[in-house]
């Protein structure tokens, strides 16, 4: 006679459970969000890590979101916003590769990241050579403040959307963003390259 073990007969969801099955995902929801967003976010993960990683977070955001879109809550904000978080926390698991790219960036001056995605006052900048002097300031910047600004200025987050990604208040995101400007502008000899509205 076999003995069946807990695991066999635990019940099933929805047959003599009491438990709902998890709700599942709406698939044109996810597919709207994913071609909504996904390009724009792989360019914010390239600039911060280079190409190489890029695929692989994208993918890995999309699949924690596809995880957990039936319980996010419209109410925190938009979707967009909360890719970007799940993004950030992401990008977090490479800080040592992006304060590599930054210091390669600050000694060089060549930016095969950055490059193919410059437009006229970027290459401006660095005509001027202050991009080297950026790449410094960004990589002495603490991980906090850089995630801050950088989905501010580079990501074009709102204030409320940044606080949102980032699940801290406003008010804190407001503190980052003018702390770190202020850094930057005493390593950029008072030029801020980073000037975006203010939410």
């Amino acid at each position: 006679m076999r003995h069946e073990s807990r695991a066999d007969v635990s019940p099933r969801p929805g047959v003599g459970s009491t438990e709902d099955p998890p709700p599942r995902p709406d698939p044109e929801r996810f597919a709207r969000l994913f071609i909504d967003h996904a390009p724009e976010l792989k360019r914010y993960v390239v600039r911060r890590l280079g190409l190489e990683p890029a695929d692989d977070i994208v993918a890995e955001t999309f699949a924690v979101a596809l995880q957990r879109l039936e319980s996010y809550d419209g109410r925190r904000g938009d979707e967009r916003a909360w890719l970007y978080g799940i993004a950030t926390n992401l990008i977090g698991r490479h800080r040592r590769r992006e304060i590599g790219l930054y210091k390669a960036l600050s000694r060089t001056g060549a930016d095969a990241v950055i490059e193919p995605f410059t437009d006229e006052v970027e290459q401006r900048v660095v005509a001027d050579g202050a991009r080297r002097r950026l790449a410094k300031a960004l990589a002495g910047l603490s991980r906090k403040h850089r995630d801050t600004l950088l989905l501010v200025t580079w990501a074009e987050l709102t204030y409320e959307e940044a606080a949102v990604a980032l699940g801290v208040p406003v008010g804190t995101v407001r503190s980052r963003v003018n702390r770190a400007r202020s850094s930057l502008r005493r390593v950029l000899a008072g030029i801020d390259p980073t000037v975006a509205d203010e939410g």
